[in-house]
């Protein structure tokens, strides 16, 4: 059973204070991985420097529909205004990043803004754009597709890659694709040797309405062109690794530049080769 949320758990979780006047990196969290995952990213940030956490997982409507069938009772439009709420005025430049479905948010965040609050760029961490061309029904997220997104997240959270064969998983369902994902993640010590099978399987019941949650909001959503340049940094291994821009390019009249950054979707976010790649991105786009 679930423990009782902190109701006084904040939004804005800020990991590095910035020094006076100067620049204050801001990362929407959607959640998956501990918000504490950015604590090297900020250590990374040159000197003076902070980075601030905008947590998802600490508003209710959001959270909670990860553990109750994945259908939230908010919007993309209402989410952005929450998470506008939770930050505290800044002497200095900022840079808005969003990291997965923490993208879609940064986005309309940025819509939300008048433009003298407008952040100096928008950073998008591995994250999937709003079009119509990557709206998908839910039954268009196939098991196969979704346990090799899960074994890759057991990976991350355990700081021990999980490595699936090629073709592993290929036709197999959830019965008989999860056992594959077991005997991996527990060769890779990703899980314990006496993990049992149902108790996993409830472990990714929830991954998967973590999903279902972000591909409903994103569903009826209807974003704007981005009113800055865009930035992406795509993983080597990206959810989505056959499309460069990850369906961006139509959002971006401004500008969009791809960088590759070391890492899967999951391990972008603190592997000691990528947070250099990120740090400068952030700092530097």
């Amino acid at each position: 059973m679930r423990p009782p949320r902190d109701a006084a758990s904040p939004v804005a979780r800020p990991l590095r204070t910035a020094a006076p006047g100067r620049r204050t990196v801001y990362v929407v969290h959607p959640g998956a991985l501990a918000p504490q995952v950015y604590v090297g990213l900020a250590r990374a940030l040159p000197d003076g420097e902070g980075l601030t956490v905008l947590d998802l997982g600490a508003v209710p409507d959001y959270a909670d529909a990860a553990l109750t069938g994945g259908r939230a009772a908010t919007t993309v439009e209402a989410l952005a205004e929450r998470l506008l709420a939770a930050l505290e005025p800044v002497d200095g430049p900022c840079t808005l990043a969003g990291w997965s479905f923490g993208g879609v948010l940064a986005l309309a965040m940025t819509h939300a803004l008048p433009a003298g609050r407008r952040p100096e760029r928008l950073v998008l961490l591995d994250s999937i754009a709003p079009t119509d061309a990557y709206k998908q029904p839910d039954d268009a997220l196939e098991p196969a597709l979704l346990l090799d997104w899960f074994a890759m997240y057991l990976g991350a959270k355990r700081d021990r890659p999980v490595r699936l064969d090629p073709g592993a998983l290929e036709g197999r369902g959830v019965d008989d694709g999860l056992p594959v994902v077991l005997d991996a993640a527990t060769a890779a010590g990703a899980l314990l040797p006496d993990t049992p099978l149902p108790g996993l399987r409830k472990l990714y019941d929830t991954y998967v309405d973590g999903l279902l949650r972000n591909n409903r909001l994103t569903a009826p959503h209807r974003p704007a062109p981005a009113p800055l340049p865009l930035v992406l940094v795509k993983a080597e291994r990206s959810l989505v690794p056959g499309d460069e821009t990850l369906g961006w390019q139509p959002l971006a009249p401004h500008g969009l530049t791809v960088h590759l950054c070391p890492g899967d979707h999951y391990t972008m976010l603190s592997r000691p080769d990528s947070l250099g790649v990120l740090a400068e991105l952030l700092y530097n786009a």
